[in-house]
């Protein structure tokens, strides 16, 4: 199997942060969410399937703590790429694929099959082999500074 320079790998890494952001902020507030529930319920019937159930107030919450932690580690991602970041993401994706799949063998939820394929894709490309000669350099240094590093103030 080929394998990729540091450089693209980390290419990949901010790329799938962008996509997160992107495809996640939606879920991260009540107030967008209470508009993106609409479209994926329409988009779950446009497919085939049900209308989504409303949600109730945990529901929401419990949403709106994924979208926003999902913020957090994609913004992560993106200032400081790293091989590590970017397998431990991998490896969330593969996680999330499971749930997926999971809900999709429950049926109903076609909608699923547009976040699942993507989410599969950015794994696979998480885990594809980067060169050895390169993989020594674990982390990229960060030209994004948001805090002082020294003590003085």
């Amino acid at each position: 199997m080929p394998s990729m320079s540091l450089s693209n790998y980390f290419h990949i890494t901010r790329a799938s942060a962008l996509y997160d952001i992107v495809v996640t902020a939606p879920f991260a507030t009540p107030w967008t969410f209470a508009m993106l529930h609409a479209q994926l319920s329409s988009t779950n019937v446009w497919l085939g399937g049900e209308p989504l159930a409303p949600f109730a107030l945990v529901n929401i919450l419990i949403t709106g703590l994924m979208g926003s932690l999902v913020m957090l580690w994609s913004a992560m991602r993106l200032f400081q790429p790293s091989l590590a970041l970017g397998r431990y993401d991998g490896a969330g994706r593969f996680m999330f694929a499971g749930w997926m799949i999971w809900a999709l063998a429950q049926g109903g939820l076609l909608l699923v099959w547009l976040f699942l394929i993507p989410e599969v894709l950015w794994g696979v490309a998480q885990f594809w082999p980067v060169e050895r000669t390169q993989a020594v350099e674990r982390r990229r240094p960060s030209r994004l500074r948001l805090v002082s590093l020294s003590s003085t103030p």
